[in-house]
């Protein structure tokens, strides 16, 4: 049979579903958005008090369960302000898993620190063999990533740390909604980092927050921020905190705007819900899946209740780079894109494509894992019937290239 006649024969019946466009807008945002938009009032200070983003920091501060919450341009400057909030000195070695997106590593780079991978296993959670080596090796930090929503082992973790006095941040970019052992993902280091990027659970293009129960540390990130002059007094309590740190501290202009909070106050409420149709999304999928033997999914570990919005699967028993990308062009002729992470030219989730780090380590486990490790968006919007049309590409992707 040609290959125009194989192509045809494995053309969609119906169209593929759309992964790509983000959660939408809701309608409530678009007055204040034109408000906002009449009045000119797009900087978080100028108004004395009740600004979008002021309400928002309030908002998710009580989501949250904390005491701080801080609005900020994106979680990379989360990251970033974390580590300096923490007062890392330079060279600082802080830990960070080598399943994660380059902004992660360049958040310790921009910090003036050091980042030292840390091996991630076939189930995408951190290696604790290697964390526990590196962690007693004089890390000062370790930044958490809970990569595509996948939660490490955070008991171990906490354990580990507590036990040398080494602060935990969270990169919770990909887990808004998680929790382990009942608490919110975010909350269980010393700071948690979220994005409100597009394709995260809530959409505002870019954004981020930062989040703590340490009034210091809450003290710090709003003044490094761009709090200048006395633009910390729009931020409530920490009157005591701020003057200590008054001129002392460098500014880094990493605010919110006002359009940003009012695109993203209204999502908070949905996130909940936007959380429950994310989950039985992907496990309807993941079950689907589950019924060929040569896919995986990695299950959620005992303590984990995840909020995903997107689904990774281990390939298995493709043997050769060229099968597994054999396996990505059989599903995308059925209308579906599957990226395998190693085999993406450039992937920034691959560690050995962070050059600006320099001399990169031998991360064997990690980069067995990202060689047959596909990542599919699996957004909440989705009805039943995209799920099967998704399942049932891969599966016959699969069957495909292994079964001929």
């Amino acid at each position: 049979m040609s290959t125009d006649a194989v192509a045809k024969r494995i053309q969609p019946v119906r169209p593929a579903p759309n992964v790509y466009d983000a959660e939408p807008i809701p309608e409530a945002a678009r007055a204040e958005i034109d408000r906002l938009l009449a009045s000119g009032d797009l900087f978080r200070y100028t108004a004395p008090e009740g600004a979008p983003v002021a309400r928002l920091e309030a908002e998710f501060a009580e989501y949250m369960g904390v005491r701080y919450a801080l609005a900020v341009s994106s979680c990379s400057a989360a990251l970033f302000l974390a580590l300096r909030a923490l007062d890392l000195q330079p060279g600082a070695k802080v830990l960070v898993p080598a399943f994660t997106f380059a902004a992660v590593p360049s958040a310790v780079v921009h910090a003036n620190c050091v980042p030292v991978l840390v091996e991630v296993g076939e189930d995408l959670r951190i290696d604790m063999a290697d964390f526990r080596a590196k962690l007693a090796d004089g890390a000062q930090a370790a930044l958490i990533s809970h990569m595509r929503g996948h939660t490490s082992d955070m008991d171990a973790i906490m354990a580990a740390c507590d036990a040398l006095g080494v602060p935990v941040i969270e990169d919770a970019a990909h887990s808004l909604g998680t929790r382990w052992d009942g608490r919110k993902i975010g909350t269980i280091g010393k700071i948690g980092c979220f994005s409100f990027q597009s394709y995260k659970l809530v959409n505002a293009g870019e954004g981020g927050m930062f989040i703590t129960d340490d009034p210091e540390i809450a003290a710090r990130a709003v003044i490094m921020s761009g709090a200048y002059e006395h633009n910390w007094k729009k931020h409530p309590g920490l009157q005591n905190s701020f003057h200590l740190w008054q001129n002392k501290l460098p500014l880094y202009n990493m605010r919110m705007q006002n359009l940003s909070a009012a695109v993203i106050r209204p999502q908070i409420p949905l996130i909940e819900d936007r959380v429950a149709s994310g989950r039985a999304n992907h496990d309807y999928v993941a079950a689907r899946l589950g019924a060929s033997p040569w896919m995986a999914v990695p299950p959620a570990l005992a303590k984990e209740e995840r909020a995903p919005d997107s689904l990774q699967f281990l390939l298995r028993g493709f043997d050769s780079d060229e099968e597994a990308r054999a396996f990505q062009a059989a599903a995308d002729r059925r209308g579906v894109s599957v990226q395998v992470f190693g085999l993406s030219r450039d992937n920034a989730r691959a560690f050995w494509n962070w050059q600006f780090l320099g001399d990169l380590p031998e991360l064997p486990k990690t980069r067995a894992m990202l060689m047959r490790a596909g990542d599919l968006r699996l957004p909440a919007r989705l009805k039943r019937g995209d799920l099967d049309f998704i399942a049932d590409a891969l599966l016959a992707a699969a069957a495909e290239v292994k079964d001929g």
